[in-house]
């Protein structure tokens, strides 16, 4: 009785100390998700999350730097479910990103370490197995005892699960220095082509790899050219199965492996500069390929640096699998028995901000590894963004979320093509492109070729690989066609086929109804509206020298110019203190200050020349924005996620990819606000904003003011900006123009905004035609819309039906005249 009543004393201790460790964590500062104390660092020029992994009852992090082949600063972390961070002195560091549970031996192999179900740490040395661990696969021949390692830079190797002991199979291609830079291009491999692998699996007799990139210095500019590999190796020889950017490989049995490695379907996701691409490998018949559109074009780019492991991942329960996928900026729900036979069942849920490395459901929640905060900003230069330095040190941080946070982000919106002005035979049938999840999907057909053409469209109702026919249409030659579904033209997929030689393209477009109307989340409140006469506000920096806090320039912003009034920092408990430090304090004024005059405000819109010297239109909102913009009073433009850029102009955030995956050309705005954010930066995974009112909301849990009441600053993260509202706007290329017969228009965005209302005024004596052309795709062909005769000064009217949607608009007058071309979106 004595020993119960102790054994039940001491269970009693247990769960009193565990639970304090719960409530501990659950009164540490958390912002959107993101505990500030969880943040993670390097000495690198980049600091991603490699993998996330439950494991051992607790969560399992690894961090990568860009190009490591031997080890570096990052870390092995080992979370607790108290949220209390354990750095693992067994670190080596390294560039890994690859994770696999090995069942017969209850080991969890992540980086170069392995794991056992105590939580023990072993260690596999660089010098044994060189390489930027990209992937682990289950052996072929003997997977009781062995698993297969991979590398970026296509070392391949072999690991005895019990004494670790490597077996080479082929050698790291990194010579012993490894790049000289990590902005070079990407070294070139002898065993397959491409490079900067990403995805390894195994299953059906074949071990399967992915790289997404390219070598050489075109890839370092170029976003379209031939790039990437899917290859799989059957323990002897190597087979180029198709050269497009690969990145996830993976099954049904996820981390573990397939669990019917003979017949259990392998998957992998890549994409090319038409659409993201989905592969499918039955033991069989092999290889089938289906194309998805993309949201976000941020992960572009020939040299594959710009897409940071996508996943598929299973985020439900041993009961209720529930596997979602990532790929350029959009979450997915994917079906767990997803074959060539059986491909229905993927579907968007919502577009997302944040570059995410891994992710995983641990403790009834998700939690997402990202790429926040990387030092050396890479490529990723332009003049909107002036002479900014990057962050002082490389940082990333977890973000926790619920399950619904899928569902719940940005509009789906979403485009891609099948082909873009490529030769097209006859009876050559398109890849099947996906055809169901959004309400307004429309397809932009246009015949470049020389004489007319007849498209025909078949759709695969059920996702069971039978096709028929549902549409043909004729199109001219030199004619483009806006075909809008109905909501009666169902299918799983669409693939599009021409009867006579051509050069066309095919694109499609999908969207569903912004619904977040033009109010803002009360998340905002205390952010000072665009009409404050004067804000707190502060030019912001990620400090360096391990210094791991940021730092505040502050000051008081009216409607002319900034005054400073002193340097604070706010450190990893988020408190924010003054200091004196004039060094740092000078550094921020010279390094951090606000360009002038990289854009232009006028009469029609926004004008914005890249550094390719192309020509850019934006909408534009209330007047007061062009003075604060023209007197250095607003940040423009900063990386807040990896190699990716946060545009803010004139009212409305957008997403703007590196000029390496084509810059402004694939814009795609975020949400319209009324605010006069002074400044905005990324730290410790979390969005920090300046340029709030004076008279602050009580017990805001997004605002922190300093002790001396002086300063505050706005925290969260970047996809809490998709709750300012949906993106409005008003202009055009044209405002009392002097147009030219036959000149087109600078190029006017119109695409992912909501109500579009056109207004198009002949403002001259002459009757003119006036052509409207779109260009759905960024890069792609010119289209005309439609024709309008105007006579002298009549207007026309128009608002575009919500099935049409493009990127640009332009327009063209037959004859010298003076016009206006004025949208509006509500």
């Amino acid at each position: 009785m004595t020993q119960f009543s102790n054994y039940c004393s001491l269970l009693l201790l247990f769960v009193i100390i565990s639970c304090s460790g719960v409530e501990k964590a659950n009164n540490r500062k958390s912002f959107s998700g993101v505990y500030p104390h969880l943040a993670m660092y390097n000495n690198e020029g980049e600091c991603g999350t490699g993998a996330v992994v439950p494991w051992a009852d607790q969560l399992w992090v690894i961090t990568y730097g860009p190009h490591l082949p031997h080890g570096s600063s990052d870390k092995l972390y080992e979370i607790t479910s108290g949220l209390e961070q354990i750095i693992r002195t067994e670190s080596i560091g390294g560039t890994p990103a690859n994770r696999m549970i090995h069942r017969e031996s209850n080991q969890l192999f992540i980086g170069p370490y392995a794991i056992d179900q105590q939580g023990d740490v072993r260690v596999i040395p660089y010098p044994e197995m060189q390489g930027r661990h990209t992937g682990n696969a289950r052996h072929l021949t003997d997977p009781e005892n062995k698993i297969y390692y991979g590398t970026m830079e296509e070392g391949f190797y072999d690991v005895d699960v019990n004494d670790l002991s490597v077996t080479t199979y082929y050698k790291d291609g990194n010579s012993k220095q490894g790049k000289i830079d990590d902005t070079d291009s990407n070294e070139k491999t002898a065993l397959l082509p491409g490079a900067h692998g990403k995805g390894l699996y195994s299953g059906q007799g074949v071990m399967v790899f992915s790289n997404n990139g390219e070598s050489g210095n075109k890839a370092l500019k170029q976003f379209d050219i031939e790039a990437g590999v899917l290859a799989e190796w059957d323990g002897r020889d190597w087979k180029v199965v198709r050269r497009n950017q690969f990145v996830e490989v993976t099954g049904s049995g996820g981390i573990y492996g397939n669990e019917n490695p003979e017949d259990d379907p392998i998957w992998a996701t890549g994409w090319d500069h038409k659409s993201v691409i989905l592969g499918v490998r039955n033991a069989a018949t092999g290889w089938d390929f289906y194309r998805l559109p993309k949201a976000s074009h941020s992960y572009d780019g020939a040299h594959g640096w710009n897409t940071e492991w996508p996943r598929i991942r299973d985020i439900g329960t041993a009961e209720q699998p529930d596997y979602l996928m990532t790929m350029h900026g959009l979450f997915w729900r994917f079906p767990a028995n997803f074959t060539h036979g059986n491909s229905a069942g993927i579907r968007p849920r919502s577009a997302y901000l944040k570059v995410i490395g891994d992710f995983a459901r641990w403790n009834n929640q998700l939690v997402f590894g990202c790429d926040d905060s990387a030092q050396k900003e890479f490529l990723n230069k332009r003049k909107q963004k002036g002479n900014i330095e990057g962050p002082g040190q490389s940082n990333s941080n977890l973000w926790f979320a619920d399950f619904s946070l899928p569902d719940r982000l940005g509009p789906a919106t979403a485009e891609g093509a099948v082909w873009i002005s490529e030769h097209i035979d006859p009876e050559v049938v398109s890849e099947p492109f996906l055809f169901s999840g959004w309400k307004h999907r429309s397809a932009w057909i246009h015949n470049e070729g020389v004489a007319p053409v007849y498209f025909k469209f078949e759709v695969d109702v059920e996702g069971t690989n039978q096709w028929r026919e549902f549409k043909t249409l004729e199109v001219k030659n030199g004619q483009a066609i806006n075909l809008i579904f109905n909501e009666k033209e169902l299918g799983e997929w669409v693939r599009v086929s021409v009867d006579k030689p051509t050069q066309a393209t095919v694109h499609f477009y999908y969207a569903d109804e912004d619904r977040r109307g033009e109010s803002t989340s009360e998340l905002f409140d205390g952010m000072a509206t665009v009409d404050t006469p004067e804000t707190s506000a502060g030019l912001l920096w990620g400090l360096g020298d391990n210094r791991r806090a940021l730092g505040i320039l502050a000051g008081k912003a009216d409607n002319s110019h900034f005054e400073e009034i002193g340097y604070y920092e706010l450190d990893g408990e988020m408190n924010l203190v003054k200091k004196e430090d004039p060094q740092t304090a000078a550094f921020i004024r010279e390094k951090f200050a606000i360009p002038k005059e990289v854009i232009t405000l006028d009469e029609a819109s926004v004008l914005v020349v890249d550094d390719q010297g192309r020509r850019w239109r934006l909408p534009k909102s209330k007047q007061a924005y062009s003075d604060l913009t023209n007197n250095g009073l607003l940040r423009i433009c900063r990386e807040v996620a990896t190699e990716r850029d946060l545009l803010n102009c004139a009212g409305t955030f957008y997403e703007l990819p590196a000029e390496n995956a084509d810059g402004f050309a694939k814009i795609r705005p975020i949400s319209s606000h009324n605010f006069r954010i002074f400044d905005y930066a990324s730290y410790r995974g979390m969005l920090i904003m300046s340029g709030l009112q004076e008279d602050l909301p009580a017990n805001s849990e997004h605002i922190i003011s300093s002790e001396d009441g002086k300063v505050s600053v706005w925290a969260g993260v970047i996809d809490d900006l998709w709750k300012m509202g949906k993106p409005t706007g008003e202009g055009g290329p044209w405002k009392n123009t002097q147009v030219e017969s036959g000149i087109p228009s600078d190029s006017y965005l119109i695409g992912f905004y909501d109500q579009r209302i056109l207004k198009l005024t002949n403002e001259s004596n002459l009757t003119v035609r006036f052509k409207i052309q779109a260009e759905p795709i960024g890069h792609g062909p010119w289209m005309t819309y439609r024709e309008v005769e105007l006579e002298g000064g009549e207007t026309f009217n128009y608002e575009f039906p919500a099935g049409f949607q493009s990127r640009w608009i332009r327009f063209i007058a037959d004859k010298n005249c003076q016009a206006t071309a004025w949208l509006k979106y509500k």
